[in-house]
């Protein structure tokens, strides 16, 4: 007999949803704006009752989201940040949590400033640093939670390491995968129980959605999620589902050309002599260099770079022409952002230039236009700024 094939992941991205619906054989899975559904009779149901609960649309999307992370199940939220939420209900008051340090604004935000009033205690440490990791763990520590790269300051962690770690005191391993997506690290093969996107970036890659999207590693888990997810009420609407499956369809293909331009970048940037660093995990300087060829098989297109004089970085942002100053990330368009006001505002002053997210900081996001356009705006801006 014939062995099946192991589809490629590009495959499986490209085919996600087709013929989902196998009643009509569409190939496009159908927008199923419906809030609630009949009943076939007293006490029986045709799989979706309410929408809250379940939806077809959003069932093949979750769905497919669990196959390209190698998760048991998926569930998709309203936003990111929903779906970060929705998770935190598994802890309970005085459980502790360690957390990477540098980490997006919002998820501090959350924690410090929403869960500590539920006292959900918070450690955040360089999770890159195992022996820190390992210090900081106490009797109520329930999970260590981790980004990498880190946003803005690409710092790596070893996953396989820190995931045994936590296995050795009983811990959950959390990861947020937004900036390299499935399609180049995945984390539960590493060992994380919870993986964590927000969806409104290179998943969905297009900045005209807001989702996020939560895998998990075991079947009991995710029984709890669903519980949670249905209780909390932060679904993606029917249309946001099907705009991210669609989204999903061409992942592959825009982090390839978003990585190609991305590496060039940030060569370029590393040897231009008004900046000052450049922090990018394909760069072979970089400290996460060997840990990323180990455990992701690419390395992403996010770059961030200080410049050696701070009055350079609103004259820069005013100069760009091609790269959109704006929040957010992933899209096919470039855009640049200043954390140190706009992502990451909301962390304090003294926390913030302690991590080094300084006013010199700069994060760049890159799209997928021509490379030497947006090597162009850049230089001008750079020269423009230096002018002034």
């Amino acid at each position: 007999m014939r062995e099946e094939k192991e589809l490629k992941l590009d495959t499986i991205l490209a085919r996600c949803g087709v013929n989902f619906d196998s009643k009509t054989g569409a190939i496009s899975v159908p927008v199923y704006q419906s809030a609630t559904f009949s009943h076939p009779s007293k006490g029986e149901s045709t799989g979706y009752d309410y929408s809250r609960s379940l939806n077809p649309t959003r069932e093949a999307l979750e769905k497919t989201a669990a196959e390209i992370e190698n998760a048991s199940r998926a569930f998709a939220y309203s936003s990111g940040m929903a779906a970060i939420t929705s998770i935190l209900p598994l802890f309970r008051s005085n459980d502790h949590i360690i957390v990477s340090d540098d980490l997006y604004g919002g998820t501090y935000r959350l924690f410090d400033q929403v869960f500590s009033q539920f006292d959900l205690r918070v450690s955040y440490v360089p999770t890159d640093n195992l022996e820190e990791v390992e210090k900081n763990i106490n009797k109520n520590t329930r999970a260590i939670f981790v980004e990498t790269p880190t946003n803005p300051l690409m710092k790596i962690t070893d996953l396989k390491a820190v995931n045994e770690l936590a296995k050795s005191y009983d811990l959950m391993t959390i990861v947020d995968n937004t900036f390299l997506t499935p399609y180049f690290q995945k984390p539960i093969q590493l060992g994380a129980d919870i993986v964590i996107h927000s969806a409104t970036k290179y998943l969905g890659g297009h900045n005209d959605l807001v989702a996020g999207i939560v895998a998990v590693k075991d079947e009991k888990l995710g029984e709890k999620i669903e519980f949670l997810q249905n209780s909390i009420g932060a679904v993606l609407g029917p249309q946001d589902s099907w705009l991210l499956l669609r989204g999903l369809k061409t992942l592959g293909i825009r982090l390839d050309r978003q990585e190609q331009n991305a590496k060039e970048i940030a060569g370029w940037l590393d040897k231009h002599p008004l900046i000052e660093k450049v922090f990018y995990p394909g760069l072979p300087e970089h400290p996460g260099y060997e840990i990323m060829n180990k455990q992701a098989q690419g390395y992403g297109a996010m770059i961030s770079f200080t410049v050696k004089d701070r009055s350079l970085v609103p004259k820069v942002l005013n100069k760009l022409n091609l790269i959109s100053f704006a929040e957010s990330l992933g899209g096919v368009e470039s855009l640049i952002t200043f954390p140190s006001e706009q992502t990451h505002g909301d962390i304090p002053k003294e926390t913030r230039e302690k991590i080094g997210i300084t006013d010199e900081l700069l994060r760049l996001s890159v799209g997928i236009e021509g490379v030497s356009d947006l090597i162009y705006d850049l230089e001008k801006a750079l020269e423009g700024g230096k002018n002034q």
